[in-house]
């Protein structure tokens, strides 16, 4: 078994860490405290090949692999998460297109999404009452002649206001289960009945705009709908499978930047005549927060190279996303604490990056959802 990475495989991730530590870390102090996207940013990431890294050349994608994308996540994610979600959803929103789409559709819209011609792609699933449980969801689509017409509203959804298109969510037969009753539509952005709410007040996270969706009588053309009527929930599993490799690759990245921060500041803060490394309470920390971070990487790559693979990921991409914005979160934590009071001011990076990771533990599906994915696959028919 081996866990080098290939020449192509290091290549990428120098490049990407070359790229967000001189253009993307210097800025995310000031995107955070002014909660504002950067553009350029996403720009320059498109012209890299960040937003269609496992797409066709053939659509305009980079074609890196499933590995390359983890790694450039998580560079990403230590220079700044916000940007780093971004990348992550429009990927996601590529590749199911790519996926599931008809090739009209592929020809379409993926790539303006891998050029930045869009500087972003959504994901419209979430609502009030259709967070875990996607059975709950009221957005409704109705058939009309050559157009479906959409009623409803989606929340929580990132990069909704500088999206070139959303991929919505909504129910098409309530009369049949739950599990069939929903369908996906892509919906430009442009499209009348289509409005988006401000952008919501967040704990962390704040240079990434999440929006609130609302449709009121949007009409949407039947070509639009993605795959067959009833795919919505199958298509819905699927990207947030892949999903869950790209979150647990940037919660890495925070991790990981949020201690070594804290190892460095621990070799010159100096107490009682010695500087606080020396001291075994914070070595311990230290020790177990590498190796809790180390670990879960580990296993986001384990899921990503089945992934690329074209092998069963979805256990693997759950377990990965759980060690990693788990670890991530205490690794934060540990940084705080060796950094004590100034650990708690915002002229230090972890009290960012603290707020910044706590959101990993909640988006592409919960810590709790996680454990009863892998449940699930553990148990089997039980």
């Amino acid at each position: 078994m081996d866990f080098s990475l290939s020449d192509d495989e290091r290549m990428v991730q120098e490049m990407v860490r070359d790229f967000a530590q001189t253009e993307l870390k210097p800025q995310a102090p000031t995107l955070d405290r002014e909660h504002r996207m950067n553009l350029d940013n996403l720009t320059k990431m498109a012209e890299l090949g960040l937003m269609g890294m496992n797409i066709p050349e053939t659509y305009g994608g980079s074609e890196t692999g499933v590995i390359p994308y983890s790694l450039a996540m998580t560079e990403v994610g230590r220079a700044c998460a916000a940007t780093a979600v971004t990348m992550s959803v429009t990927n996601m929103v590529a590749e199911v297109i790519c996926t599931f789409g008809t090739e009209a559709q592929k020809r379409k819209y993926i790539p303006p999404l891998c050029s930045g011609e869009y500087f972003a792609g959504s994901f419209g699933l979430t609502e009030s009452t259709a967070g875990s449980d996607l059975g709950g969801m009221k957005t409704s689509a109705i058939k009309e002649g050559d157009y479906y017409r959409l009623n409803g509203s989606k929340i929580f959804i990132t990069s909704a206001e500088y999206a070139g298109v959303i991929i919505v969510w909504a129910v098409t037969n309530r009369k049949i289960q739950r599990t069939r009753r929903i369908s996906a539509f892509l919906v430009e952005k442009d499209t009348p009945g289509l409005s988006i709410g401000k952008a919501e007040e967040k704990m962390g996270q704040r240079g990434s705009a999440t929006n609130e969706v609302i449709l009121e009588d949007c009409l949407v053309p039947a070509e639009n709908l993605l795959g067959s009527e009833g795919d919505g929930f199958r298509i819905a599993l699927m990207a947030l499978d892949g999903g869950r490799i790209g979150i647990g690759s940037m919660a890495i990245g925070i991790g990981l930047e949020a201690i070594d921060y804290a190892r460095d500041y621990a070799r010159e803060r100096m107490q009682f005549n010695q500087p606080i490394a020396s001291f075994q309470a914070i070595q311990w920390q230290l020790a177990d927060t590498y190796a809790e971070l180390q670990s879960a990487q580990l296993m986001v790559l384990m899921a990503a190279s089945l992934k690329q693979q074209k092998k069963p990921f979805t256990k693997e991409a759950s377990m990965g996303k759980l060690l990693a914005s788990e670890s991530a979160n205490r690794a934060c934590y540990h940084a705080v604490q060796i950094l004590g009071g100034n650990g708690y001011i915002a002229e230090y990076p972890v009290e960012r990056l603290y707020r910044d990771a706590r959101v990993t533990t909640i988006y592409e599906g919960t810590s709790e959802i996680q454990r009863l994915v892998i449940a699930r696959h553990i148990l089997g028919a039980f």
